[in-house]
């Protein structure tokens, strides 16, 4: 089993190819790492590294080597947390976000609920859109964010939110008349895209490819942010079905929202990286949890019909 030292010294030389500069980074000497390396390549019976006096580079068994250690960096990193975590108390800074208008009410709730209960761990609340939502859970800079399900490959606590979907047209659209529309129209008008970066679970939630009776949904453009996707059906490029709180949060007179009859409820709730369920994002989630159960008796919250 290879060292914590170990598996640091070849990742970061993997980055840096130099051994200075890797040196620098993780607080060594240069003549350390050199050590360190040469004997992991003992042991392997290979080179890792290929180095000259000008250059160092990967041999084909290091960069393999390197793309193997990343999650079991990453899963050491997690679990230390966790261990810090669990020996401290629910201590430190906890980033929060929220995606949608409609979700920051229960985040600020749930945010003013965990600092009264756990008044040594700052929260930090900020928003997202949907082009970095996913990126700001990967990279750390949001611990727990509220989203719509599914969101795929992030752990995901109870459904805290649910509305009726509606379907999003030109103000001057045909359908803008209808007291309500099945989801088989979607197959007969071009259908707005969510952002290349949003989760696949949540575009075949949301804009899927066929209807439920099997016909091809047609594809329209696709925007950046939420407000581009309706501007974008303003401008009669498409419809988009969204949730009923949009009624509220988004007003405009160029788009009206139908009601969708046979269409399921959309879910929200808190969503991170499993890598980083610590003791602060459990206790958050609890305290977005008991915020609702105080509010609705247990059941999650509903946006109110607007029929």
């Amino acid at each position: 089993m290879l060292e914590r030292l170990e598996i640091e010294v070849v990742l970061a030389l993997a980055e840096e190819l130099h051994f200075g500069r890797t040196a620098e980074r993780l607080h060594l000497t240069t003549g350390r790492v050199s050590q360190v390396v040469r004997k992991l390549e003992r042991r392997i019976g290979a080179q890792l590294f290929d180095r000259t006096s000008r250059s160092v580079r990967l041999t084909v068994l290091g960069r393999q080597l390197a793309e193997d250690l990343v999650p079991v960096a990453a899963a050491t990193e997690a679990a230390l947390r966790r261990a810090e975590d669990a020996a401290r108390g629910v201590t430190g800074e906890l980033r929060v976000a929220f995606l949608g208008e409609w979700t920051a009410p229960v985040l600020l709730k749930a945010a003013a609920l965990f600092g009264e209960r756990y008044p040594d761990c700052r929260v930090d609340v900020r928003e997202v859109q949907l082009s970095n939502s996913r990126s700001s859970l990967e990279d750390g800079s949001v611990d727990v964010l509220i989203a719509s399900y599914p969101f795929d490959g992030m752990a995901r606590g109870p459904v805290l939110l649910t509305e009726r979907r509606v379907l999003a047209v030109a103000a001057g659209h045909p359908l803008a008349a209808e007291r309500s529309v099945s989801v088989e129209v979607l197959a007969d008008h071009p259908v707005v895209q969510y952002p290349a970066v949003t989760s696949a679970g949540f575009k075949r939630d949301r804009t899927p490819d066929r209807t439920p009776s099997g016909r091809p949904v047609p594809k329209g453009p696709s925007g950046g942010t939420f407000s581009e996707l309706l501007s974008l059906v303003a401008m009669g490029r498409g419809v988009l079905p969204v949730g009923e709180h949009s009624r509220h949060y988004y007003p405009r007179p160029d788009v009206a929202y139908v009601p969708i009859h046979d269409a399921p409820p959309i879910e929200r709730g808190p969503v991170w990286l499993e890598s980083n369920t610590t003791a602060r994002v459990r206790a958050f989630v609890r305290a977005a949890t008991d915020i609702v159960a105080e509010r609705s008796g247990g059941a999650p919250l509903r946006a109110p019909a607007t029929d």
